[in-house]
């Protein structure tokens, strides 16, 4: 219980960093098997473990399914066992191991995925209005203005002061918007600009934003390739429907983003994520810590267990 509770320390910890990581709690357990009910672990989107969820026969498969749900947001409820059937119903997966002790464990997968945040610029219709309905939607809100306080965006969940945005706490995750309608425009997007944002997206006519952009070439800001002018179809509309117009572009490539396939690779090929198949029982070896291999030529090819090297080892002296 001890090791359970630290997990769940560290989890609160993570969480307060805004680092996307995964719950995963054993729920089920059919001896013989390493873990017990209420075992866990955090698995972090870089494939760190930390905590317990059993041995190398189910830390690979868990591994993999946590990292699959941090890509799709979706919890799950991963079934290990050495005569695994498919399951049809949605939220379980099944998996078949290969160890010899011939047990069986359930475990829970929770993402926990720190919500998306929207940055808002300006003290305009269009920037109060964004952060409205970027509430509304799931996002965390962020409204910027130098000299505002807290009670002058009631509609944000943090206001920040000044165009110095150093301190925010920004990433991949991260969809920004200049909506200050030529007030302090470029100061405003080379600020924005500055945070590694996914979208930096400028509200402003055609005219308007190749002015911002050209002046601030002559002033050396960078990366200006990459501000958007959202809404185009919003030509003419009220200030209220440019901002609909905007967080629906934004919201529909964030999903597109986010569908895009997290694995994909060829057996005994180590991928992006660092892991291969077994080419014996298809588990996911983290290829760092795999402890059973072989060479053939100048490819690696790793197994989850000794017996599935040796039975490859086998077909491959048949064959």
């Amino acid at each position: 219980m001890a090791l359970a509770e630290d997990v769940l320390d560290r989890a609160a910890a993570l969480r307060e960093q805004g680092v996307r990581f995964v719950v995963a709690t054993v729920v089920r357990v059919k001896p013989p098997t390493s873990a017990r009910p209420g075992d866990k672990a955090l698995i972090t989107d870089n494939g760190q473990l930390w905590g317990w969820i059993g041995g190398s026969c189910s830390e690979a498969l868990v591994r993999r399914e946590a990292l699959v749900a941090l890509q799709d947001g979706q919890p799950r409820l991963v079934k290990i066992a050495p005569d695994s059937a498919p399951e049809l119903e949605p939220g379980v997966v099944s998996h078949v191991s290969t160890c010899p002790s011939a047990g069986s464990l359930d475990v829970f997968i929770d993402p926990q995925v720190p919500r998306p945040l929207l940055l808002v610029t300006g003290d305009t219709p269009a920037a109060r209005t964004l952060l409205r309905l970027g509430t509304a939607v799931g996002f965390r809100t962020c409204a910027v203005h130098p000299g505002a306080g807290a009670a002058d965006f009631p509609e944000a969940a943090q206001v920040i002061d000044t165009l110095d945005l150093s301190g925010l706490a920004s990433g991949d995750d991260t969809w920004a918007v200049v909506a200050t309608m030529g007030h302090y425009d470029e100061d405003a997007l080379a600020a924005v600009l500055k945070t590694g944002a996914a979208y930096v997206g400028l509200i402003a006519s055609r005219r308007r934003r190749q002015a911002v952009l050209d002046l601030l070439g002559t002033m050396g800001v960078k990366d200006l390739d990459r501000v958007r002018r959202p809404a185009d179809s919003a030509v003419a509309a009220s200030q209220e429907e440019i901002a609909l117009a905007v967080l629906s572009e934004i919201v529909a490539e964030r999903r597109t983003r986010r569908s895009a396939p997290a694995f994909g690779h060829a057996v005994g090929t180590p991928s992006e994520a660092g892991s291969a198949i077994d080419p014996i029982c298809g588990m996911s070896v983290v290829v760092a810590e795999a402890v059973h291999t072989l060479r053939r030529g100048d490819e690696l090819i790793v197994f989850c267990t000794a017996q599935c090297r040796e039975s490859f080892r086998a077909q491959a002296a048949v064959g």
